[in-house]
């Protein structure tokens, strides 16, 4: 008897025991490398956790989409293991990791191609992640897919065809003639507009095909009679090249579908229109665009355009190549890789000598500023500074005087690129205000009539262009942006802001000239010389960002 309730004692002391341990939370992490060099979240990557030794069934857990799962755990001894492998890059990737919880803190498991088996892709299971998993599947397109620069447009599109031909949304472009294509981080050449179909919403670019040679084409299909299949309230998917997120696949379920369009719920952030759109099975059906906020079912609504409308383009765009003028291969400037450290920021700002804000010249018609990392961060300082904040690095308070610098931060449709604070030197050209004579003369009759009228200003002359001279060597800038600005209903007025590298303009120029052209008159030079002092300054806050080797 005493034999029997010592047993259910036991038996009753144990599980309390063990449910007095609490659970630790184990943060799973999987990530392969891009051939862009970058870090690749795997999303719905299905894992096996079991306990060792083995006392209840494995637990299945699966990646989200940023490739991170969390799982609940009591401290003990684990193996994580890979359900079935990932295919990436023409290779598949298996892990089987043990790792011991410990009780009282979370624990890490970082997933990549270092601890993982990797090996050739297996034809059979390829065909059954495919046929089960539409996010490894689709995978397989990322690197086709690329981002499109124009000087007022940001926009994704893809390579479809060897011979370098590019498909995306020609109101994601505009009106641009001047287009360049980045393939990867390090690589972006020009393109040429071989077609452009505003009524369908389709562009055709062209670029060099060594440039394309190393990217897959993305498989149409114009040439099979039959399509994908889309009914409403399907899941689709996109991929694009957002201007300040990373590139994946992004779903979506489409909400309306009729013979030339399907309205869906994609998200895209800016610069991520003009992508494909597939279904779960990997079949194409169209190209993204941005909707109109009215037409197209509000804010966040997109819109994609039928595959049929896209090979109709694409079969014009496809007659012109032998007539057409091939594009130059060469590669063009791009940002440097790595932001302008924090800390280095701050101690920049410390160190340097008067106003934060950009340095500036004029020439006959128009302001011009030069606008480092520096000068961002003190009209940031002076933002905060006004709205009652303070900006802390560490224990310390940053006490850069504030400056008037409000104007000339902001940067209109690119205020998104400079929020990034890419490590380049930014060259804005501003057109100069004038009053007119007749308003002049309208103004001084007023004032014999006891009058005052203040000036009544108009831009002098609208910004068309520039070049930068490094002694008689032009210098290609990263990107030449436009801004746009109407006043008081008139046309248009342009802006210029051009994206240079950190080290285009220092002490290796004897000199430095700009050569800024107007709308106006578009072949008459107006050259100005800036100062030596100026290109030493843009050069010291820089120093920094030097140092650090990037």
């Amino acid at each position: 008897m005493l034999r029997a309730i010592v047993v259910a004692a036991l038996a009753f002391a144990i599980p309390r025991a063990a449910c007095a341990q609490a659970l630790v939370v184990l943060h799973i992490r999987v990530m392969l490398v891009g051939a862009d060099g970058k870090p690749a979240p795997i999303p719905r990557h299905a894992l096996l956790v079991s306990d060792n030794p083995a006392t209840v069934t494995p637990r299945l857990v699966v990646t989200g989409a940023d490739g991170s799962a969390d799982i609940k755990l009591r401290p003990g001894n684990y193996t994580v293991e890979s359900d079935r492998p990932v295919a990436f890059h023409g290779k598949a990737y298996r892990w089987t990791q043990t790792l011991d919880i410990a009780a009282g803190r979370d624990a890490v498991l970082e997933l990549t191609a270092a601890n993982a088996e990797s090996g050739p892709i297996d034809a059979a299971a390829e065909a059954a992640a495919a046929d089960t998993d539409p996010w490894v599947l689709l995978q397989q397109w990322q690197d086709s897919v690329v981002a499109l620069w124009t000087p007022s447009a940001r926009a994704s599109g893809f390579i479809v065809d060897p011979k370098g031909l590019v498909v995306t949304s020609q109101r994601a472009i505009g009106a641009a003639t001047s287009i360049d294509v980045q393939i990867d981080p390090a690589v972006k050449v020009a393109a040429n507009l071989l077609a452009a179909d505003p009524a369908r919403d389709v562009a055709i670019l062209r670029i060099d095909p060594a440039a394309a040679a190393s990217v897959r084409p993305v498989q149409l299909g114009c040439a099979q009679p039959a399509t994908p299949t889309v009914a409403e309230g399907q899941e689709i998917f996109t991929i694009g090249v957002p201007l300040r997120q990373q590139k994946g696949v992004t779903p979506g379920t489409a909400t309306r579908v009729d013979a030339h369009r399907i309205d869906a719920d994609f998200r895209l952030a800016r610069g991520g229109a003009g992508g494909p759109v597939f279904t779960a099975d990997g079949g194409v059906v169209g190209i993204t665009l941005v909707g109109d906020e009215k037409g197209d079912g509000g804010r966040g609504a997109s819109r994609v355009v039928r595959k049929a409308d896209v090979c109709e383009v694409l079969a014009a765009a496809e007659q012109k190549i032998e007539k057409a003028a091939p594009p130059s291969g060469a590669h063009l400037p791009v940002e440097p890789p790595s932001p302008f450290p924090e800390a280095a920021l701050e101690d920049a700002a410390q160190r340097r000598a008067g106003s934060l804000g950009p340095y500036q010249i004029s020439s006959t018609a128009f302001d011009v500023a030069f606008i480092t990392p520096v000068a961002i961060f003190g009209a940031r300082y002076q933002a905060e500074k006004m709205s009652g904040g303070a900006r802390r690095a560490g224990a310390r308070t940053t006490t850069a005087e504030p400056v008037p610098v409000r104007p000339l931060m902001d940067f209109g449709e690119w205020s998104d690129y400079v929020e990034d604070r890419p490590s380049v030197l930014l060259v804005r050209v501003t057109p100069k205000m004038a009053e007119g004579f007749w308003t002049a003369v309208a103004r001084g009759a007023a004032q014999t009539q006891g009058v005052a009228l203040p000036p009544m200003p108009h831009f002098k002359s609208s910004f068309s262009r520039m070049r930068v001279l490094c002694d008689d060597a032009e210098v290609a800038p990263i990107h030449p942006f436009r801004l746009e600005h109407r006043v008081d209903g008139n046309d248009p007025i342009h802006e210029g802001l051009y994206v240079f590298d950190p080290g285009a303009l220092g002490p290796h120029c004897t000199a430095v000239k700009l050569v800024l052209y107007s709308d106006k008159e578009p072949e008459k030079a107006d050259t100005r010389v800036v100062d030596p002092k100026i290109v030493q300054q843009i050069w010291q806050d820089f120093a920094p960002l030097r140092a650090a080797g990037r």
